[in-house]
């Protein structure tokens, strides 16, 4: 409650000083809570409410002053300078050192570890995040596949226990059906041409009989 309640106060204060946060390059969006817009991340020892937030192009700053606050999750619309704020679930961990990096990969599998390294867009050194908020930023240049690791316990974060990975895609189809939906879409297609094979067929062996 602490936590939301800082956040709150600080996203308050932006909007009445009608400070406009898009323009400051840099500048990580301050968000109400975190908690009600972010994804749920995790592995088999933490877990993140993570989102992601991209800065408006200069021609969407004069149009959408409230552009920087949408959030994403693990699909981002398009390239840019984007800020990730994920928020610790366990509290133990907001006593360890975290560090942090944010990398473009080619996948290689369904795993969050089938993956190749191409680059590594940022650092972060391991710091203790005591509000449990973990924050960076990259510049996402072009499309394609990404992830930011979590090192929990810094340097001493050397098995993947101790890594989260958060995968992203950067240029998603805004129009692109989710796998959930694909699946009611293809049982809902199923269950009505079964319906209307049974209907079809009771009426011609109606009509048979007639």
């Amino acid at each position: 409650m602490k936590n939301k309640f800082i956040l709150s106060a600080i996203f308050a204060s932006v909007l009445l000083t009608g400070c406009d946060i898009s323009e400051k390059l840099g500048t990580p969006p301050q968000i109400p809570d975190v908690n009600s817009v972010g994804c749920l991340v995790a592995n088999d020892f933490y877990a993140v409410h993570f989102s992601a937030y991209l800065k408006p192009t200069s021609a969407q700053q004069g149009n959408d002053r409230e552009a920087l606050q949408k959030p994403y999750c693990q699909e981002l619309p398009d390239v840019g300078k984007a800020f990730f704020a994920a928020d610790l679930i366990d509290r133990d961990i907001r006593k360890t050192p975290i560090g942090i990096r944010v990398i473009e990969i080619e996948k290689t599998g369904d795993k969050p570890s089938d993956f190749n390294e191409i680059r590594e867009l940022n650092h972060v050194e391991p710091k203790i995040y005591s509000t449990g908020v973990v924050q960076a930023q990259a510049d996402l240049d072009k499309k394609g596949d990404y992830a930011l690791i979590l090192l929990i316990g810094g340097e001493e974060a050397i098995s993947d226990e101790d890594k989260l990975k958060i995968m992203f895609h950067v240029g998603a189809n805004p129009f692109a059906l989710s796998k959930e939906i694909q699946i009611a879409l293809a049982g809902g297609f199923t269950l009505v041409t079964l319906i209307g094979g049974i209907y079809f067929y009771r009426r011609k062996r109606s009509a048979s009989h007639d």
